[in-house]
C-alpha cells in the first residue's frame, strides 16, 4: 500500500488555496475585501452553519489575510460567490483527479485527495502556473551511458504566470 499515490485524506485548509485561485484568476484583487461574520448557508440537505477554527469573528479581511489566517467563513462566502463548480474546475486544472462533490464544504477541504495529488498540484504555484505531471523514471540509460528510453514530462498551462505569482505571495503569507 503506497500511502502516497493511495491513502486518501482529507486535504482540510490546504484546499483554500485552489479557491482563491479561482477568485483571483477571475477578476478579485488580494486586498479585495470580504465579511468574517457569522452566516448560515442554505444547502439542500437544509441549512449549513460554519465556523471558524478559532470560533472567532474577524469582520471585514482581506483575501490576503483570509487565506493568510485560514478562515473558513471567507473562504465559503468567496466559494458561494464564485461557485463550487468554477473551485472544482479549478482544482480539476491543478490535477486533482479524487472525486470532488459540489458541497460547499469542498472549499474547506472536507474532500478526499491523495498526496501526490496534492503535492503535484501545488507545484504549479511556484512554476508560474505550469502543472508538471510527474514522471516515476525519467530516463533508461545502458552500463555506457546510452539512452535506451527518455520520458518527457506533459506540461499543462494550468493558470497565467501572473495569477500564479499572487498566489505564491499570497502563501508565503500563510
Amino acid at each position: 500500500f503506497n500511502r502516497a499515490t493511495q491513502a486518501l485524506r482529507q486535504v482540510g485548509s490546504s484546499f483554500k488555496p485552489y479557491v482563491y485561485t479561482a477568485a483571483i484568476d477571475n477578476g478579485a484583487t488580494p486586498d479585495d475585501i470580504v465579511v468574517d461574520a457569522p452566516i448560515t448557508f442554505q444547502t439542500a440537505s437544509g441549512p449549513y452553519t460554519p465556523h471558524n477554527y478559532d470560533g472567532k469573528f474577524e469582520g471585514p479581511v482581506t483575501y490576503r489575510h483570509a487565506l493568510a489566517d485560514s478562515r473558513n467563513i471567507p473562504a465559503l462566502k468567496v466559494t458561494e460567490k464564485i461557485g463550487i463548480g468554477r473551485v472544482i474546475d479549478y482544482a480539476r486544472r491543478f490535477g486533482i483527479t479524487s472525486p470532488l462533490p459540489p458541497y460547499l464544504p469542498v472549499a474547506l477541504g472536507a474532500a478526499d485527495i491523495t498526496l501526490f495529488e496534492q503535492t503535484s498540484a501545488f507545484s504549479t504555484f511556484p512554476n508560474d502556473g505550469v502543472r508538471v505531471s510527474p514522471r516515476y523514471i525519467r530516463k533508461v540509460t545502458d552500463y555506457e551511458g546510452h539512452v535506451l528510453e527518455e520520458n518527457y514530462p506533459e506540461v499543462h498551462d494550468v493558470i497565467t504566470p501572473r495569477t500564479a505569482r499572487i498566489m505564491t505571495q499570497m502563501l508565503r503569507e500563510v
